[in-house]
């Protein structure tokens, strides 16, 4: 069989494998791009760029992040990628400057009220996150009954912002949930200006898995007849700063959820199964309205799109990491409209996508 496959074998032209080469090489090694993302972090490159005034050259560089002088041309070579990439701006007199991505890399600068997304990449890149990945043909090849763990889980023998991932790596365990905050407050400043009547004419709002709040508050900020409730677990609200801007309850989204006029979702879902997402939705529905009185769900979720060219490769990448690191998934808008139904929805309407994301209101 294999011989009679290979003589079957359309065989590549000289061009065609001598580009196939250099494909394989880059994709072999594309790993090394965020590792060198989390080498600029933590030496500080995009902090340093913008404290010298948002432009710098290598000497600059050197100096400002107190390295040895032995180490000028291996640091030229580190900026040479990072331009390349799309992480910082070059010129040809070598002055490198920042660009939007680099910005939200900088210590102590909020764009537009959002977090540092630092701790991002430092948890992607970490040892945790990494081992998890190297499991995968291991867990692919495993007949594990339901519920199935994630690589991640079978790797570690823990899993993400539970219990088990503090009493194994209290260190990592608070970076994690230090990036899914900043992951979580990324982009409702761009959601409150793009998505102009989403929240005007609501009363009431409970935002599920709110965390600390910052969602939220942004919210009533711009809306300040909202009233707004934050829903999340004992062990989150606890931490929650108290300002008297949003009232916090906690709870378990699984068992009650606060009535409101409307129920937002922001970023929860792909981090569930199916199952776990209709029975979510299930308590949504039992905590608001019917339509004809404003009752609605608010979701904040990546829709896969495969018309929507480079961001179709982010969105299935997130997939991918919602495999190997968690129990949930992304999903496509016909994978979203199947889940509404199951959990007695009527209607939804897709408002805006915004980057990999989409703004959804599902209707009861």
């Amino acid at each position: 069989m294999a011989a009679k496959s290979s003589q079957t074998m359309t065989i590549p032209t000289d061009a065609e494998l001598v580009q196939a080469q250099a494909d394989l090489w880059r994709h072999c090694l594309s790993y090394l791009t965020p590792m060198a993302l989390s080498c600029a972090i933590q030496l500080g490159i995009p902090t340093a760029i913008h404290r010298l005034g948002g432009a710098a050259s290598l000497p600059d560089l050197v100096t400002a992040l107190s390295l040895p002088p032995s180490k000028a041309p291996f640091l030229s070579r580190l900026l040479r990628l990072l331009s390349t990439t799309g992480v910082l701006a070059s010129n040809e007199a070598g002055i490198y400057s920042l660009v939007p991505l680099s910005y939200l890399l900088v210590d102590g600068v909020r764009i537009d009220g959002d977090a540092s997304q630092t701790a991002l990449v430092l948890a992607v890149t970490s040892r945790h996150y990494m081992e998890a990945a190297m499991g995968l043909a291991d867990w692919f090849k495993k007949d594990i009954a339901p519920p199935v763990p994630s690589p991640f889980e079978e790797v570690h023998g823990a899993a993400l912002f539970e219990e088990s991932m503090a009493v194994l790596d209290p260190e990592c365990d608070k970076l994690f949930n230090e990036a899914l905050a900043a992951h979580d407050h990324m982009g409702i400043g761009t959601i409150l200006r793009e998505c102009h009547g989403l929240f005007s004419g609501l009363q009431s709002l409970t935002d599920c898995c709110g965390g600390d709040g910052t969602t939220a508050r942004s919210i009533v900020k711009a809306y300040p007849h909202i009233k707004c409730n934050v829903l999340d677990l004992p062990k989150v609200v606890d931490k929650a700063p108290s300002d008297g801007l949003v009232n916090y309850v906690a709870s378990d989204m699984f068992h009650s959820i606060p009535p409101a006029q409307a129920v937002m979702l922001k970023l929860v879902l792909h981090f569930w199964g199916d199952e776990d997402c209709i029975n979510i939705l299930a308590q949504c529905k039992k905590a608001i309205p019917s339509r004809e009185a404003g009752g609605k769900v608010i979701i904040i979720d990546i829709v896969v799109d495969s018309s929507s060219g480079q961001m179709f490769e982010t969105q299935l990448l997130m997939d991918m990491a919602m495999m190997v690191y968690t129990r949930g998934r992304q999903r496509d808008e016909n994978e979203w409209s199947s889940i509404f139904a199951k959990a007695g929805f009527s209607d939804y309407k897709i408002v805006k996508k915004l980057g990999a994301r989409g703004v959804i209101k599902v209707y009861p």
